[in-house]
């Protein structure tokens, strides 16, 4: 189990006041499907809400102390039904796909200025696959070229 200093507990507090809960355990307890979905939910943000149902104070405690025992987690809060978890995110790194399309790009355009005594303006914009620069900095959807059936028929 991970300890928070209480500057850090306060900070990820004001935090979770706006976060609703992600996980909500019923009168089956903390079983492995949940274990595993609270996992994943702190993987992807680090900091959740549970709600426990259930009227037995002791019982929630103890659930509570169980999840960030099992998944090395930080407990931060505690307010009736509502349970408060940090575990820092895992950074995944993302594999790239087999194939290879053409995906957003960075693109800086630069641009005179209309007089030509200032500075040029730059800017970094970001093109999707099928778009492209023009000479005076206008992104354009690049269209396939159209043929005409009778050319394509001439032709053959």
């Amino acid at each position: 189990m991970q300890k928070l200093t209480p500057v850090e507990r306060s900070a990820l507090r004001a935090e979770a006041h706006a976060l609703k809960p992600v996980v909500i355990i019923g009168e089956a307890g903390l079983t492995p499907a949940v274990i595993k979905e609270i996992s994943a939910s702190l993987d992807s943000h680090g900091l959740i809400k549970v709600r426990v149902f259930g009227d037995d104070r002791a019982m929630r405690a103890e659930i509570y102390e169980n999840i960030c025992t099992e998944l090395d987690a930080a407990p931060v809060q505690h307010i009736g039904k509502l349970l408060v978890i940090y575990r820092p995110k895992v950074e995944v790194v993302k594999e790239r796909s087999g194939k290879s399309g053409k995906g957003m790009r960075e693109v800086t355009i630069v641009k005179a200025s209309a007089s030509g005594t200032k500075r040029p303006s730059v800017t970094k914009v970001m093109i999707k696959g099928n778009e492209r620069v023009t000479e005076g900095g206008t992104i354009k959807r690049a269209k396939p070229r159209q043929t005409s059936p009778k050319k394509g028929a001439l032709g053959k």
